[in-house]
Order: C-alpha cells, then structure tokens, then sequence
C-alpha cells in the first residue's frame, strides 16, 4: 500500500514509527498508510516557517506569490483525476462530490492568486503636513488545522489566502485521507520559485502536534475548521500566546418551508441539502421546519425520497448516498437512528445495511419528528443521515425554533414568494442563508459562523481578513501655506 508522507524540512519524508493505517470506508478495509509526525518535527517545521517569514523575501512579493499559486492550480487541475480517485477511495464521498470538490479548489487558487497583487492600504493628509499610511502587510506564520470531510477544498480555502497575503504556513493534515493531502500539496512543493521553509505539512492521529503549533509563540495565526468542542480546546490553548484564530466550527443547520413552498423541487432540493458526503458536512441540513397545513404531505413526501436513496460506493455511478467516514461513525450514528423513537415518531428508520454493504461503514437515512426543542437530536450536531423535522404554526414561532441552537453556520428558507423569504432571512442567526436551495459555496462569497459556529471568515475578500495586518505610518512634512 501507498504510504502518506510528512512535509518537513523542504522535502517529503516518512517518520519514525510504524505507519498508521487509511481504511476505505465503503469496505472497512486498509487502503493506504501515514506517517505519523513527532512533536519535535512539528517544531521543526514551525521553525522552518518562522525562518522563511522573517528572512525571504516572500512577505514582500505579490508577484511571486500570484505565480506561485496560478502554477499550483495548474498543477492540481492536471492530476484531478487521481486526486478525485483518492478522495473517494479514502472519505467514501461520492465520485461527483470528489470532481466537485477538486474543481472548485482550483477556481479558489486563481482566485486568490489574483488578489495577492492588490492588497491595497491608503494615505491620507490628517491635518496640514501630516501624513498616515496605512498599509496591509502579512500577519506571519499560520497553522491551518485540516478535518477530513472535504479535505481538499478545507485545506484550500484556508492555504490560499495565507499564500496571497504573504504568510508563510504550518498545515495538519486529518491522518484518514492524508494520502489526498499530499497529492494536492504536491502540486505546490513542486513548484521551483516557491521559497525553502513557506510550507510544512503532517499528519498525526492525536493532538500532541496539534497542540504544539497552537501553543507556539512563533505561530501568530491558527485557521481551524472543526467542530466546537475542539474550537474551544484551540482557543483555550492560543490564548496563552493571544494569537489571532479564524474557527469555522459544528453547525445545525435549519430549513424553513414556508406554507406556499413547492413540493417536489422543495424535497428533491432538502434531500440534496441534507446529504452531501452523507451527511458529514458541517453546512448540511440537519433540521427541516414545516407549517402544520403542510406538515403531514411533506414528511410523508420526504421520507419517500430519502426511502429511494440508491446506496453505495462513491465510485459507483449509481451510488446517490456513500458510507461515512469509518466503522466508529457507522456505530454512533446507527445507535442514533436506533433510539430515535424516543424523540417521537419516525417517519424512516435508517441503520446498517444487510449484505456486502454492512462491512462497510455505511447507514441508510433516519427521518424523525421531534417537538422538544430541547431534545440532543435538535441541539446537537449528529454529522450523518439522520434528519429531524419539526412542526411550527406561524412564522414566528418557526424563526424562533430556527434560532433555538447555540449554532448559527448555515440555514435555508423554502418559500415560492422570494420576499418574503429575504425578510426571513434577515432574521435567521446564521452566517449564510439560501432561499430555494442549499449548500452553494463560491470562492467568491464569504462563509462564516455565529456563535458557537465559530468566528472569522473564509473564502471571498474577506477570508484574506485574518491573515493580514493592519499597520499605520505616520510622518510630518511641512506644513503648507504657513509662514
């Protein structure tokens, strides 16, 4: 089997140790090996990144930096196709979400390279003959946590804008699919003007490294995407350095289908909302709010759909739902399906599927009705295919049940009258909303949490926010029009 290396030292490289092991979730099998990074190579490497910071020249050069990023895109769109076979051999996702992923992780790099070479400030006269410059320099080295759910295009949307904005970088790689890592970050060591030191990567199955980089002093920025438990163990440990941290953590997210929504496209579009990579999408949705004149049509029309699901192998055309991640996830989220019938009626009941499919780690969809707000299957987040829904009575009442998480990353409203659903929009507390649709994520358009869904922007103008620093220069001259 193939063997994920570490980054270290300018040069791909196994550590010590015996490897750890990547599975194929859709057979249970091993598919691959890693190398598991000592702390002392992550100090290493953070070193490295300081080193590069302070003495290259990359800090200082957007054109180096907007060629070094269109050669990485190059690079990645040629070998797509084995990246893609790789993504669903290791996450299990489907071989469209795969091509997705990887397509729109090039369109993010070019997008980036363009904005490295127009990171403008601005000089103003404050008063007569004097004078401030404000510029936007880059915030020094950046350690970006990867998870393994879309660890190509999460690995990305982070890199990118540290690059542009001149940063150099410290990556951990989620050990389940660091064999896809490395094939995307060889596209950017291969690049020959890219400096020694701007980039180190590792992978480990803990946290020591994890732990390490968000500690050190030399790191001054942590990019993080995960969930909230652990965004809160990241922040606990940067405080003690106060360095500055963007953190895109768990979501809940919440449909409302308002009375006049249409059916079919409305659950063909719910579906489709509620299960990309099975689930396992911190955006997907989790809670599906119907009108009580529409209730029964709809949950009826929804677990039909759900029902229908053909389940597979990501690699297998006619695979609609792929297994999630490992045999543990497979476990937890059956014994959720399980015991759904204490939150109330279950209009679907999912588990593990008989035959050859049960030796992997796939569950077919749960849809149950849930009233308490109260209840862990409508506060917390449960990451696979089971679907609450719950009734409201007036709009009200549905954005107040919306809001009623601790969560606040993503929601949608289904609605045929598109005024109405921008008002409600305005009153969801999440940081994206869709109307009529779910889950459309652009380089272009900033993404980002309220809450305890995290803070900071990715993607966008904005993602380049928290990689970048404001500085200001002030000088006299003299004065004009004074005797």
């Amino acid at each position: 089997m193939e063997r994920a290396l570490n980054f270290l030292g300018g040069s791909w490289a196994a550590s010590d140790g015996p490897p750890g092991v990547c599975i194929n979730p859709a057979t249970g099998e091993p598919a691959a090996h890693y190398s598991e990074a000592s702390a002392e190579e992550v100090l290493a490497a953070v070193a490295a990144a300081r080193a590069a910071f302070d003495r290259s020249a990359w800090p200082r050069s957007p054109r180096l930096r907007e060629a070094v990023l269109l050669e990485f895109a190059a690079n990645l769109q040629a070998r797509a196709a084995q990246v893609e076979q790789w993504l669903v051999t290791l996450n299990g996702k489907l071989a469209r979400e795969a091509r997705g992923e990887v397509a729109t992780a090039v369109s993010e790099l070019r997008f980036y390279a363009g904005l490295s070479r127009n990171l403008w400030g601005r000089v103003g006269e404050i008063d007569n003959g004097c004078m401030s410059q404000i510029s936007r320099e880059p915030a020094g080295v950046a350690a970006i946590i990867v998870p393994w759910n879309a660890p190509v295009i999460l690995l990305i949307r982070s890199l990118a804008p540290a690059l542009a904005a001149g940063c150099t970088v410290v990556i951990k790689a989620a050990h389940q699919t660091s064999l896809v890592h490395q094939l995307v970050l060889e596209c950017l060591t291969c690049v020959a003007s890219l400096p020694a030191g701007v980039v180190s990567s590792f992978a480990e199955s803990g946290s020591e490294g994890g732990r390490a980089i968000t500690r050190s002093p030399d790191v001054d920025v942590i990019s993080f995407t995960g969930s909230s438990a652990t965004g809160k163990r990241i922040a606990a440990d940067a405080a003690g350095t106060l360095k500055r941290l963007s953190l895109e953590l768990g979501g809940k997210a919440p449909a409302i289908v308002l009375p006049d929504a249409p059916l079919a496209p409305t659950v063909a579009g719910l579906v489709a909302g509620a299960l990309p990579m099975a689930g396992q999408q911190c955006t997907a949705i989790a809670r599906v709010l119907v009108h009580e004149e529409r209730f029964e049509e709809l949950a009826a029309a929804l677990a039909e759909r759900l029902a229908s699901l053909v389940i597979g192998p990501g690699n297998e055309p006619s695979s609609q739902l792929g297994p999630l991640i490992d045999l543990a996830s497979r476990d937890r989220v059956s014994r959720l399906a399980a015991e759904s019938s204490g939150q109330g009626k279950v209009w679907l009941q999912g588990g593990v599927p008989a035959g050859p499919l049960g030796r992997g780690a796939f569950v077919s969809p749960t849809l149950v009705e849930v009233a308490h707000i109260g209840s862990p299957y409508v506060q917390e987040e449960l990451f696979g295919p089971v679907l609450v829904i719950e009734r409201y009575r007036t709009r009200e009442q549905a954005v107040e049940r919306a809001n009623a998480t601790r969560y606040g990353l993503a929601a949608s409203v289904w609605t045929a009258d598109r005024a109405v659903g921008q008002s409600v929009a305005r009153e969801l507390k999440s940081g994206t909303v869709w109307l009529n649709t779910h889950n459309k994520l652009y380089p272009e358009v900033e993404t980002g949490g309220y809450r305890e869904s995290g803070y900071g922007r990715l993607h966008g103008v904005e993602g380049l926010n928290d990689f970048l620093s404001t500085k200001h220069v002030y000088w006299e001259n003299a004065p004009v029009g004074v005797a």
